[in-house]
């Protein structure tokens, strides 16, 4: 009886045999597999740059900003504009269904100016917790807190490129600003949070709202004096912003007279919807390009069982005689079983070690240069799926050709030249 290392000595002697034949036999498998995983690979570090990209705007976070009332709905005449309070602020906040509430008055038409030099970037009056909502990560210094406000202390945190254009190449922390002629004392510098070529986060000013709202009040006709411009919030249910959304929607409606199905009268981005439909046009991305490398994989794998099909026909007077001195069936059988698995796995784990290799370099290279994208990298699921193809083709690429050898006839085999 014919030893398992015999049978494997038979099939790297027959692979060895037909070097071309097997190489571009292993390259069609090779390629599959590497396709497969870098298709899936590219398509998840989508998914997750702009997963990360979203998290920079912050946690679960619906923002509302002030918004006109159509006196039709879904007709864009006869608009009445309505600005927020802080006792819209206060009844969000009471709401069961919201988790946290900050509110916001911004600007665009101040300026500020230092011993250095000067600027003219957005001027946010917010509160100490909306660096708990919104993601403004500190990289020196602090962020103003509850003891600025009662203290009424005019501090400011500046965003990373204000502080570069206020204080080139100097330190800033302990030093004063003015804005619009009024000193404040900066406490603290924003990393940089730029969204793709958008920087104008990097570009803001923090003061308290407190002090926003006494100082730099909103303008204008029937604006009141502490009205704000804009109120973020957080759903009391992590993911679940449904039950939030239409709560804040009848207390605004309700305090400011207008109908809260005018879905018109609302001015507001919801970062959790955002990311859901993100999320699922990620996943059909996912199926496709994984649906595509399987194809390719497929169709390695029917290269292979058409060179083993072509290997039994050319290689039939060698059967015939290994049968005719003895050899069983079932040796015949191992033998191309053995040859087609081989020449499958092999060629599998060269394509998934290039395409390791591959998605490395392109992790070494472009981590952090292309916003909202990051680098290919294997996916779990699709290197089990990739092995599970693999282990399919190489069953069929090796039973189907050997179980035609095995059933050849020993005479019928010596006599075909």
């Amino acid at each position: 009886m014919q030893s398992f290392a015999d049978t494997l000595g038979q099939v790297f002697r027959a692979i060895a045999a037909n070097k071309l034949r097997s190489f571009l036999t292993m390259f069609g498998i090779a390629w599959g597999v590497g396709s497969l995983l870098v298709l899936v690979g590219l398509g998840e570090g989508f998914r997750s740059g702009q997963h990360r990209q979203l998290a920079t705007f912050g946690n679960d976070l619906i923002m509302m900003w002030d918004g006109t009332i159509p006196a039709v709905a879904n007709q864009h005449t006869g608009m009445r504009p309505y600005q927020f309070t802080p006792g819209d602020e206060a009844a969000l906040r009471a709401l069961p269904d919201v988790h946290d509430v900050t509110g916001i008055l911004s600007r665009n038409d101040l300026y500020e100016v230092s011993a250095f030099a000067n600027t003219s970037g957005a001027v946010w009056g917010v509160e100490p917790n909306y660096s708990g909502i919104r993601f403004v990560p500190i990289a020196e210094g602090r962020f103003f807190d509850a003891s600025d406000i009662a203290q009424r202390r005019r501090v400011a945190v500046l965003g990373s490129k204000a502080a570069t254009l206020l204080f080139p190449g100097r330190p800033m922390l302990g030093e004063t600003i003015q804005i619009d002629d009024i000193d404040f004392a900066v406490v603290g510098r924003v990393e940089s949070i730029s969204h793709g070529n958008n920087d104008s986060d990097n570009q803001k000013v923090y003061i308290p709202l407190s002090t926003m709202q006494e100082l730099f009040a909103m303008k204008g006709d029937n604006v009141a004096q502490n009205a704000l411009t804009a109120i973020f919030y957080q759903p009391a249910m992590k993911g679940d912003e449904e039950a939030a959304k239409a709560a804040a929607h009848r207390v605004i409606a309700g305090r400011h007279g207008f109908d809260p199905g005018m879905k018109d009268a609302f001015e507001e981005w919801d970062t959790i919807e955002e990311e859901r439909i993100i999320s699922t046009i990620f996943t059909a991305m996912d199926v496709f390009l994984g649906s595509v490398g399987v194809v390719t994989l497929g169709l390695g794998a029917v290269g292979i069982i058409n060179i083993m099909l072509v290997s039994v026909t050319e290689r039939t007077r060698e059967i015939g005689v290994l049968k005719a001195i003895g050899a069983t069936r079932r040796s015949i059988l191992a033998q191309f079983f053995w040859e087609g698995l081989l020449l499958t796995a092999i060629s599998g784990l060269i394509g998934i070690a290039v395409s390791e290799g591959f998605m490395w370099v392109l992790q070494a290279t472009l981590t952090g240069k292309m916003p909202g994208w990051d680098p290919p990298r294997v996916v779990p699921w699709s290197a089990a799926v990739a092995l599970a193809s693999l282990v399919l083709c190489g069953v069929a690429a090796g039973l189907y050709p050997a179980s035609k050898a095995a059933q050849m006839d020993p005479i019928e085999a010596l006599r075909r030249e």
